[in-house]
């Protein structure tokens, strides 16, 4: 059964344009990113591979369209690999 990270991983790799800003952060730490700061809106992560900071932001809620395809992008020309989360998708569910 797929973790959380990788079902958002294939809802991006689906085309998927509506991925919300919490499911986006999740997929950043699995890849390896750490949140140094933030100020205002802005989500500032870094990564042991990169030699610059990551800058996110949410739009109402929402991932932006054009960080989605930079970390793909980051992913693709660090080879980044995806570290599976610890909570299964069963215990999210309300019961």
């Amino acid at each position: 059964m797929p973790s959380r990270r990788q079902k958002i991983l294939n809802k991006i790799l689906a085309g998927s344009k509506n991925i919300r800003f919490d499911d986006f952060v999740l997929l950043l730490e699995g890849y390896g990113f750490v949140l140094e700061r933030m100020r205002g809106s802005h989500f500032v992560f870094s990564h042991s591979k990169l030699q610059r900071a990551f800058p996110v932001q949410s739009e109402k809620g929402k991932a932006k369209i054009y960080q989605i395809r930079q970390l793909i992008s980051l992913v693709e020309q660090f080879n980044l690999k995806l570290i599976d989360d610890e909570t299964p998708d069963d215990e999210e569910s309300d019961t």
